[in-house]
C-alpha cells in the first residue's frame, strides 16, 4: 500500500543495468530521503529494479522510515530470472515492507500495467534510461506527461521530452 504519492519514489531502468551507476544510486536514494521522500518502489525486475530496491534497503538500516515497495508485475515473476537473480529477487521481497502483486499471472500488458502503477504511485522517477525503445522508454515518458520529476542516472542518453497531450489524454 503507497501511504502518500507525494513522499514517493518509483524506480525504472532496463534489465542491462550491471551497477554502472551503483555510488549514484546509492546518493541519489540518500539525498531524496533528505528531501522528504520515504516511500520507494520497484518494479522488481532484473537489472536496475532491484540495484534500486537493495539501495533503499541499504539506506533503512540507518534511517528511520523509509519503505520499500514490491510492485511485482505477476505471481511468479522470478521463475523467468537466472537462479542468482532468483534469489536476489526473493531476498528483496522477503526485505520489502510492503508487496503489491499486480496479476494472478503473466498476460500480455502486464509489464506496462506495473510501469503505470509506478508512475500513478509516485511524484519522482529515478531512472537507468540509455534511449532505447522499451519498457523504460514509456515510464519515462508517462512520468513526465503526468508531470513528475524524472532523475535519470544514466550517462548516454538525456530524458526524452514529455509526450504532447492527445484528445483522449
Amino acid at each position: 500500500m503507497i501511504a502518500d504519492s507525494r513522499t514517493s519514489v518509483a524506480f525504472t531502468g532496463h534489465r542491462t543495468y550491471r551497477g554502472a551507476a551503483a555510488d549514484a544510486l546509492r546518493r541519489t536514494v540518500g539525498e531524496l530521503y533528505a528531501l522528504g521522500f520515504r516511500t520507494f518502489l520497484s518494479g522488481m525486475a532484473v537489472g536496475f529494479d532491484l540495484a534500486a530496491a537493495e539501495a533503499v534497503l541499504e539506506l533503512r538500516e540507518r534511517a528511520p522510515g523509509v519503505r520499500l515497495v514490491a510492485a511485482v508485475p505477476f505471481r511468479g515473476q522470478e521463475m523467468r530470472f537466472s537462479p542468482a537473480d532468483r534469489e536476489r529477487f526473493r531476498r528483496v521481497l522477503a526485505e520489502a515492507d510492503s508487496v503489491e502483486v499486480l496479476a494472478p499471472a503473466y498476460h500480455r500488458g502486464c509489464y506496462a500495467v506495473r510501469n503505470d502503477f509506478l508512475v500513478d504511485n509516485a511524484r519522482v522517477l529515478v531512472a537507468w534510461y540509455d534511449g532505447s525503445p522499451g519498457g523504460t522508454r514509456y515510464t519515462v515518458r508517462r512520468a513526465l506527461g503526468r508531470g513528475l520529476e524524472v532523475v535519470n542516472l544514466c550517462p548516454a542518453a538525456p530524458v526524452p521530452p514529455a509526450p504532447e497531450p492527445t484528445l483522449f489524454g
